[in-house]
């Protein structure tokens, strides 16, 4: 096997062809094709030729329209094999390298915010919500756990009605599930139920600046309401007026300055204060007392001069 074999090589690129003469020279045409299809005064200067293929060219013109900063006129123009009569292929308005853009489209679904909901505007939910789970209601439970009895059932197609509202039996499932507010189509997943919760959790929750100043939390707060289900756990509904929280859902960590019980908890002790006696005075010989030693002091009258 030669060296030449097993070489690498690099891959070839594609060629760009160079833009056929009689296209590129047809700027008169593309302009006219270009000003037909804008408003008037709006086709700017030529801004050059861009090969698309085999006799295909594309000629750009600057846009003049207000708004449309950085787009261009797009004319593409060929000819057939052999010929020398150039046609118009497209003319088309494109956006070039600097070109003012609108944003991204968002779904409107995406673009709600907590707010945006007003009177009278729907909120659809879709189908696979994965905030939502199915719920029970009783319609698929076989007779006598249905909403419906089996002899209601056939009583009702015999006498053709229609079925409009109805209690279902105390003691039946459906019944069960209607007390436990089970009772509908959907409910909420756990999924639902824990973005719920860190939703409230920033807004009343224990690391707020309110929750951080307050004297206690609302678990004492005799104006909280709690709620039903596993979020009593960890959440409940203010129902002081004067609370900044008044009808929001709340943390059982939240506080603020309405506590129920802020002017009648019971101080903190303070600690006794030292005692100090200033009034006395606490004498500190410079010399020790005479009569403070184990040995007799020497009379001063008997004692020599140190002569022997």
């Amino acid at each position: 096997m030669s060296a030449a074999t097993t070489r690498d090589r690099a891959p070839r690129t594609p060629r760009t062809p160079a833009p056929d003469r009689l296209c590129a020279e047809a700027v008169d045409l593309a302009r006219e094709a270009a000003e037909e299809a804008a408003a008037p005064g709006v086709v700017g200067e030529h801004s050059g030729v861009v090969a698309e293929g085999d006799r295909v060219v594309t000629h750009y013109f600057a846009c003049k329209e207000p708004g449309y900063r950085g787009w261009r006129w797009a004319v593409t123009v060929t000819r057939a094999s052999r010929a020398k009569n150039v046609t118009l292929d497209e003319t088309v308005l494109l956006p070039g390298s600097d070109a003012l853009l609108a944003p991204e489209w968002v779904p409107w679904s995406e673009r709600l915010r907590p707010g945006d909901l007003g009177p009278g505007d729907l909120l659809p939910t879709e189908q696979d919500d994965p905030r939502l789970e199915p719920g029970y209601t009783g319609e698929d439970a076989p007779p006598p756990n249905s909403a419906l009895s089996a002899e209601l059932v056939d009583q009702l197609d015999t006498e053709d009605a229609e079925i409009t509202d109805r209690v279902p039996a105390r003691g039946t499932i459906a019944a069960v599930a209607d007390e436990l507010g089970m009772g509908r189509a959907r409910v909420l997943s756990r999924y639902g139920l824990r973005i719920a919760a860190d939703r409230w959790d920033e807004s009343f929750g224990p690391r707020t600046p309110m929750a951080q100043a307050a004297p206690a939390t609302c678990q004492s707060c005799a104006f909280l309401v709690p709620l039903a289900g596993s979020l009593s756990q960890s959440f409940g509904l203010c129902a002081n007026e004067l609370s900044p929280a008044d009808g929001r859902v709340v943390s059982l960590a939240y506080g603020c300055g309405g506590h129920s019980e802020a002017a009648v908890m019971p101080t903190p002790p303070r600690p006794a204060e030292p005692v100090l006696d200033s009034t006395a005075v606490d004498p500190f010989p410079l010399r020790p007392a005479s009569d403070s030693g184990s040995v007799p002091a020497p009379d001063p009258a008997s004692e020599d001069l140190g002569h022997s």
